[in-house]
């Protein structure tokens, strides 16, 4: 039955997505998931069940991303309950064991983007055949526990069969709202469309859905977008994380010196419940406003991959910077920009591996040895799936950063081959701030995982818009 709901309202979602196409209206489409997270204390189940049934109540479907530790523990606990009912709902994965030691990042931090990549798969692939087991449907979606984000996960990711990163951050980020990244689809750094009506007292009631009306406001005017709501399941029962007051700072405890943390009264708890079921009551009443899940997302962005663009076209915009670019029809990555100046049909490739430096000390290059070059990077993104670092003139090399300037030129430029230096603009759209992106009290003291922003930022390459159809 529950198999059947779920058909019954992606239908209804596609429809509904039609008519609102036809009619030349601008959503405003929300987002509303569950960090489902906390294996200790039990009421967090009773938590999530009565969220999951409320919003069925009320007609709305959400995301449950949950850990495999959690969803093993409601498995042992028996409580079928809570796992059918969040069933009805979309499930997403939310990492192994959240915040036992090493949790992603701390995993991540020292290995590159290929051994990354597998390290992830290794560990997180048990959590994810779990859930997929116990929820029976593959999760639609992931989300780092924390901020505990590694860019090698999109890679493990995709090959898991996971499209859509589900989360908040702000390790990567563009336009406050949805893009592409790592091959994946990312609702990540919203800025100000990352919204919820907030759980504390002081709050007061007419300003809880202040900030959600003005956002609907504006995208009513600006063509449609997205706004994210998170909440976890825990938090409406207790007053402190239930992986703060047992994993803090790094540290490690033996399972039975876990310790509860402290709980809402009863009172306060109805309170926040509420708060909830007004918030989404109150969104749903607005006009103009859908509600979706992680597993509508892709259905309601266009298709990452963008029609041909002319190349000269490219390769003036690569002359000014090598950055993504957005036309009519379509959005550009600065690797799918590379791709149609090497002559290669568009597809997703990954970033290059590490940074690679120009030895190359001459100002020209003999246009055989440059083709010869040219021919190498297609033959290397052919058959590795992903960028170079660099590529070798003879013995000496061109950071990609520089091939790419220095074909791009070429394409629009008559006699010798001149050397030029890519102005590489796409890295803005990583942090830079490893200690405070990274900032989380379950990781380390200190913790500030440098490495983890450099692979980003290599990986931005593949960074663009995502498009609503």
């Amino acid at each position: 039955m529950a198999i059947w709901r779920v058909a019954i309202w992606r239908v209804c979602i596609f429809f509904l997505i039609a008519v609102n196409v036809a009619f030349g209206q601008a959503k405003t489409y929300v987002i509303l998931w569950f960090d489902t997270e906390d294996y200790v204390d039990p009421i967090s189940d009773d938590a999530a069940l009565r969220i999951a049934k409320d919003l069925d109540e009320l007609g709305v479907r959400a995301t449950f991303k949950v850990v495999g530790e959690k969803a093993r523990t409601l498995e042992r606990r028996q409580r079928q309950d809570v796992i059918e009912a969040l069933a009805k709902h979309c499930i997403g994965y939310h990492s192994n064991w959240h915040s036992i030691q090493p949790t992603p990042a701390v995993y991540e931090e020292h290995l590159g983007l290929l051994e990354g990549a597998t390290e992830f798969a290794r560990r997180e692939r048990g959590g994810f055949e779990d859930v997929s087991r116990i929820f029976a449907v593959t999760p639609a979606c992931y989300g780092q526990p924390g901020s505990s984000w590694a860019p090698q996960s999109n890679v493990a990711l995709r090959q898991m069969g996971v499209r859509v990163y589900l989360d908040a951050g702000n390790q990567v980020g563009l336009n406050d709202q949805p893009f592409w990244y790592g091959g994946l689809l990312y609702v990540y750094e919203m800025g100000p469309y990352q919204i919820r009506a907030e759980l504390e007292p002081d709050v007061p009631p007419a300003s809880r859905f202040q900030k959600f009306d003005e956002a609907v406001r504006h995208f009513s005017q600006s063509g449609g977008g997205l706004i994210s709501s998170y909440y976890h399941p825990t938090e409406f029962e207790h007053t402190e994380f239930w992986d703060a007051v047992n994993f803090a700072g790094g540290s490690v405890r033996d399972r039975k010196d876990w310790v509860m943390p402290k709980q809402r009264s009863r009172e306060d708890a109805e309170r926040c419940f509420t708060i909830l079921h007004d918030y989404v009551k109150h969104a749903k009443a607005v006009p103009g406003v859908q509600f979706i899940a992680a597993d509508d997302l892709l259905r309601i962005y266009a298709n990452p991959i963008a029609p041909p663009v002319d190349r000269l076209t490219l390769a003036r915009h690569f002359r000014e910077s090598i950055n993504y670019l957005s036309t009519a029809s379509g959005d550009l990555s600065a690797a799918d920009i590379l791709l149609e100046l090497l002559g290669l049909p568009v597809r997703y490739v990954d970033g290059p591996t590490t940074a690679g430096t120009t030895t190359y000390a001459e100002d020209t290059i003999p246009a055989f040895v440059f083709d010869g070059s040219v021919r190498d990077v297609a033959s290397f993104i052919e058959t590795n799936g992903r960028l170079p670092s660099e590529v070798f003139l003879g013995s000496q090399t061109l950071s990609l950063a520089d091939l790419t300037a220095t074909l791009a030129e070429h394409l629009l430029s008559t006699g010798p081959i001149r050397v030029m230096h890519g102005k590489v603009a796409f890295e803005q759209y990583v942090a830079n701030d490893a200690k405070g992106s990274f900032s989380w009290p379950i990781h380390p003291k200190n913790f500030a995982p440098a490495t983890l922003l450099d692979i980003a930022r290599l990986q931005a390459w593949t960074i663009k818009p995502a498009r609503l159809r």
